[in-house]
């Protein structure tokens, strides 16, 4: 074990390492900082380039980008009152009024910086700590278990990314459609390849991905376009390390909000979006300054901010050790260890324990060199937000072509990307789960090889799947993650219900 985290450390610090984790960082807070990219859109993008490195160095690299982009959509929320991803919004209830009412934006950014740093580093120490124990309880499951686990992965993305349950079902349901493309890896057999050769191996998971998370945002972008006007954004930004005083008044929330948006990052289906209104929630009822809430409070600031970064080692946590992705960054994560030939599960902690301590210590990494870039670099990084999308679409839509025709150097990953950059538009438009199409075609072939092989060892019995308790209890998870969609919204109609009849 010990020559394993010291060869893990070795190759964390190494020069080449080190300058991707800052390319990367840099790169994701910049993508953050611009209203309408995604942290998915970054990964998207930054991701074929890791192709071009050995081991887990690209894989660092999407880290930095991961955390990066979280960080920078405080920016823009802060400066623009716009959050420039979805898990800054609730910074932007007393982050703007600091930065506008009050005019302290530098103490802003400042809070801002120092509650996503503190949250980062917390969740990937709770990482390192938690998620071999994790892997030691997966060592016993069989291939019911994870067919099940895979079912429930599958069930609680789409239930959660979507408003709602059919569209989030039809969107995974695609996705495992497209999973089963190509032949079939217990079998042999051809499946829907229309005597194409393209598809005999299945049709890319990386056009794919570049197609719904980037391509289709750069239509979404390019439509925007005409109905908005350019207006260039003058901000002095002071000082920017918060006081004393602020690092005493917010240490507890803190602490509070880095656990809970640990804890929210472990349970799939969620995000740092839902992470940080939850903890922003929770700051104000433990507050002495209730009543300063919206006006721009520090606690306010940081509570968001720590809980939506602490969700990325949370996220990673069920992802390592179970093979189950906690959100859409960490569903493209997943597809780039496994490219990469790193298998996520409780085995890689036994087959390849180097490259697991050193995507651990790579996301302690990135969330301090975040802390750093936007202590020393927020004015730079601040002026992204007048970085005229005349200029910026085109760059993107370049990158996308680039990108996927560099994975294969194949036209016909271009044309595969198009398409389904176009397809994600309009789904987009109908307000369906990109997530749950790309955990369809990750998850599918997981769940489909596990469903034969435990249907072998049982000779044909369904019953596996039901006496063994474990794989039960996901079974079970699964049914209601499906179902507590419809049950909340039956709840709101029946409160509403009585809250009309009482005005009546």
């Amino acid at each position: 074990m010990l020559n394993n985290i010291a060869a893990a450390i070795a190759s964390a610090a190494s020069p080449m390492t080190l300058l991707l984790l800052i390319v990367g960082t840099g790169a994701g807070i910049l993508i953050g900082a611009m209203p309408g990219l995604s942290v998915n859109m970054g990964i998207a993008l930054l991701y074929p380039l890791t192709f071009a490195f050995d081991g887990v160095q690209g894989i660092i690299m999407l880290l930095g980008v991961y955390c990066g982009a979280i960080y920078g959509g405080s920016i823009s929320a802060i400066l623009l009152n716009t959050p420039g991803t979805p898990a800054s919004a609730a910074t932007t209830l007393d982050g703007y009024p600091m930065a506008n009412k009050m005019g302290q934006p530098g103490r802003a950014l400042g809070l801002s910086t120092m509650g996503s740093m503190f949250g980062g580093v917390f969740s990937a120490i709770c990482l390192m700590i938690f998620a071999p124990q994790l892997a030691k309880v997966a060592l016993t499951f069989s291939k019911a278990e994870y067919f099940a686990l895979a079912l429930f992965g599958i069930s609680i993305i789409t239930s959660v990314s979507s408003g709602s349950v059919l569209k989030g079902l039809m969107g995974g349901a695609l996705g495992l459609f497209i999973g089963t493309i190509g032949i079939d890896a217990m079998t042999g057999k051809m499946r829907f390849t229309f005597d194409s050769t393209y598809l005999i191996g299945g049709i890319s998971f990386i056009p794919v991905l570049i197609g719904v998370f980037a391509f289709s945002q750069v239509l979404s972008s390019v439509e925007s376009c005409y109905d908005e006007k350019y207006e260039k954004k003058d901000v002095k930004i002071d000082r920017v390390f918060p006081p004393f005083s602020d690092l005493k008044r917010v240490m507890v929330t803190l602490f509070r909000s880095s656990l809970i948006g640990t804890f929210i990052g472990c349970i799939p289906g969620t995000g740092g979006d839902i992470s940080s209104f939850i903890c922003y929630d929770q700051a104000k009822k433990w507050s002495k300054y209730k009543e300063n809430f919206g006006n721009g409070e520090p606690e306010g600031i940081v509570a968001p901010e720590s809980g939506n970064n602490a969700v990325s080692g949370g996220a990673m946590i069920p992802m390592l050790t179970l093979g189950i992705p906690g959100d859409g960054a960490t569903a493209i994560l997943l597809g780039a260890l496994m490219v990469q030939g790193i298998a996520p599960g409780p085995l890689l902690f036994t087959n390849q324990p180097m490259q697991v301590y050193t995507i651990f210590l790579g996301l302690l990494l990135a969330n301090i060199v975040m802390g750093c870039f936007g202590f020393s670099l927020i004015r730079v990084f601040s002026r992204v937000v007048n970085v005229p999308k005349e200029i910026l679409i085109p760059v993107i839509f370049m990158m996308t072509f680039v990108g996927t025709y560099s994975y294969n150097h194949s036209m016909t990953d271009v044309y595969v990307m198009v398409f389904f950059g176009i397809l994600g538009y309009f789904m987009n438009k109908t307000q369906f789960s990109m997530s749950a199409i790309i955990l369809g075609i990750i998850l599918g072939g997981t769940a489909e090889q596990n469903f034969s092989g435990a249907l072998m060892m049982s000779k044909g019995s369904f019953s596996i799947f039901f006496t063994r308790p474990i794989c039960l209890i996901f079974l079970l998870i699964s049914v209601l993650s499906l179902m507590s969609p419809l049950y909340g919204q039956t709840v709101k109609k029946i409160w509403k219900n009585r809250k009309e009849n009482r005005k009546g």
